[in-house]
């Protein structure tokens, strides 16, 4: 039995990283791929048996998993957002929740059958979206503009709402009397908010004075976050049901929005959590249904989800943002983002099997039908949510814009040829003078540091696929390049080679995964680079053809160019890096190259030499 297990979780685990990087693959919703995945391997090939293997750790696993990814969603909120959407969001998480909840439930009943209380609970359990679905979307879509912080708030906001909606009807459903259940809800909401607030504050300022006090060790500071993520999880839980969630959240906006201490390392330490509890968890819960489930899938169930994508979400949308300053490409986009997640499947699970123990034999389809929607609208919204978005000009579904970071001379010069090539640039420096230069060129600009978070908030990345560091200090270009990276992703993130410095007779170079892929050859530094166009190097463009194609380009300049970038014809653009070549280029294409006209070996040779005469002056550099 302990070997079964063993092979069991193993495989959960497998095939939630296996999922989420087929999606990468594919371009898909990760979410979509693993419901299949989970669907595959528990009702379909019996192989997974969730029930079976966690027995009654199944419920305490998914609220805690559910917790730790509210938290990580608390994290990404900022107040500052609300300036400009926190009227929407207001209303999104109020009134939209009322018109979702009423409607739906009218749907549940006159559509689906259901008797009135089992309808009325399930509509509140469709109030509920999610980071665990949102927040892949979004990643995936990448929206521009205000629309995806009002998408990101809602998600996460929505959840310990919902949840806690959910409960409270579920209470009133069991206590029976109208009057007492409608009393007894008004309290319980007043004081869920209450513990849910005041155990989220305080577990946060606990969390506070240890950091700003240096009482936790730098490599305990990330497990400390998430035993105090847990303690504040499991504390508001015993003093008032389901308010832990709205704790953990709370607990994430606030730490989040404090000055007092940096808290990006504990980011991205449950940014990584959350991408594995997710995958576990849409494995497990697909991997409980059954193939009888299927039987509750009929045109009936059919028809009830496209009212519920097509009617109520829309009409919820247009509720909570009567006489806002929305365009109406914003208010389509938010109609078709409203996936149900993990919290809407592990509550209607709990809730069906107590409601069946106490003669609602209808509580069974619960289950069962809140899975069907949960595939269903991630399916659709998933897979139509990115063209809807590029249809609407609110995303590009492969964005091939360049943010560069440097905006000296030759920078410019490099950001003027990939505009003439039609790529869009973006130049970024704390220099005021450089950034000047730059616009007055008629290059687009932001003046500030770009390692400070109020300016990555105040960029306009929209179209941006790629990072460049051009700067002059290398370990700047790797901090750059690292810090960014979560943003582009690593094999968007490109840095100029650094100067390798010797200590003990080997070179000094930054592992991978602290820096950007190299760019150009491993020669080309910026203080060669500098060197070059000092000399007379000059950038050139050449659009290949069949009659001139790039072998040709090769054997007329040879060692005196250095290839750059390479832009095909359909927009796209390819870096040439020091590692292997893994594009062709061909006819059609343009070619952005250095050519030093006094050849490239001259040149090479009086760097090198310079650059010895300084490793003489100065002596071998220690640490």
């Amino acid at each position: 039995m302990t070997e079964e297990i063993l092979i069991y979780l193993s495989t959960i685990l497998v095939l939630g990283i296996v999922a989420q990087w087929l999606a990468w693959r594919l371009g898909l919703p990760s979410i979509l791929i693993l419901l299949i995945f989970g669907l595959v391997a528990g009702p379909i090939t019996g192989f997974l048996d969730p029930d079976q293997i966690l027995g009654p750790l199944l419920v305490p696993f998914v609220s805690l998993s559910v917790a730790v990814i509210l938290f990580e969603g608390g994290l990404n909120l900022k107040i500052d957002e609300l300036r400009e959407i926190g009227t929407v969001v207001r209303n999104l998480i109020t009134v939209g929740v009322l018109v979702t909840w009423t409607m739906a439930s009218v749907a549940a009943y006159l559509i689906l059958g259901l008797d009135p209380k089992i309808a009325i609970l399930f509509g509140s359990i469709l109030v509920v979206t999610g980071p665990t679905v949102i927040l892949p979307m979004l990643l995936h879509v990448r929206p521009s503009g205000r629309i995806g912080n009002i998408a990101k708030w809602e998600g996460i906001m929505n959840d310990p709402i919902g949840a806690m909606l959910a409960v409270l009807v579920f209470q009133a459903i069991l206590m029976g009397g109208a009057g007492g259940a409608t009393a007894a809800t008004f309290l319980g909401i007043m004081k869920t908010v209450f513990v849910g607030v005041l155990v989220g504050v305080s577990g946060e300022i606990f969390l506070l004075q240890f950091l700003k006090r240096y009482w936790i060790p730098d490599s305990l500071q990330n497990p400390a976050a998430l035993m105090v993520v847990v303690s504040v999880f499991t504390i508001s839980e015993q003093f008032q049901i389901e308010s832990g969630l709205l704790a953990v959240t709370v607990m994430g906006v606030v730490l989040a929005n404090q000055k007092a201490v940096a808290v990006k390392h504990i980011i991205e330490f449950k940014e990584n959590l959350r991408v594995l509890l997710i995958a576990a968890l849409f494995i497990v819960l697909a991997g409980r249904l059954s193939v009888a489930d299927l039987d509750y899938i009929d045109g009936h169930s059919l028809l009830f989800l496209g009212v519920l994508m097509l009617i109520v979400r829309p009409a919820a949308v247009i509720a909570s943002t009567w006489r806002a300053k929305l365009r109406w490409e914003e208010l389509v986009f938010l109609s078709w983002m409203a996936p149900r997640g993990i919290v809407a499947a592990s509550v209607s699970s709990v809730f069906a099997l107590r409601l069946v123990e106490d003669g609602f034999a209808q509580a069974e389809e619960l289950a069962p039908l809140t899975f069907f929607v949960i595939i269903g609208t991630v399916a659709i919204y998933g897979i139509g949510s990115a063209p809807l978005a590029c249809w609407l000009g609110l995303a590009q579904s492969n964005p091939q814009g360049v943010l560069i970071v440097g905006a000296h001379s030759w920078a410019r010069k490099i950001a003027l040829k990939l505009q003439e090539a039609g790529v869009r640039v973006l130049l970024v420096d704390s220099n005021y003078s450089q950034i000047s230069e730059a616009y007055v060129a008629g290059l687009p600009t932001y003046h500030g540091n770009i390692m400070a978070d109020h300016v990555l908030e105040e960029i306009d990345l929209e179209g941006m696929g790629y990072l460049v560091a051009l700067t002059s200090n290398d370990k700047a270009n790797s901090l750059i390049s690292y810090h960014l990276s979560g943003i582009f992703g690593r094999a968007k993130v490109y840095q100029l080679p650094p100067l390798a410095e010797a200590y003990r007779g080997k070179e000094v170079i930054p592992p991978a995964h602290l820096r950007g892929r190299f760019l150009f050859g491993r020669e080309v530094t910026h203080h060669y680079l500098t060197h070059q166009f000092e000399v007379g190097a000059t950038l050139e463009t050449f659009k290949l053809t069949e009659d001139s194609d790039y072998e040709d380009f090769k054997n007329c300049y040879g060692k005196s160019a250095i290839p750059m970038f390479l832009v095909g014809e359909t927009g796209n653009l390819y870096f040439f890096t020091v590692e292997e070549r893994r594009f062709t280029p061909r006819s059609g294409q343009i070619l952005i190259s250095l050519i030093n006209p006094s050849g490239w070996e001259t040149a090479a040779s009086a760097a090198l030499k310079e650059r010895q005469s300084e490793d003489r002056n100065g002596g071998v550099r220690e640490r």
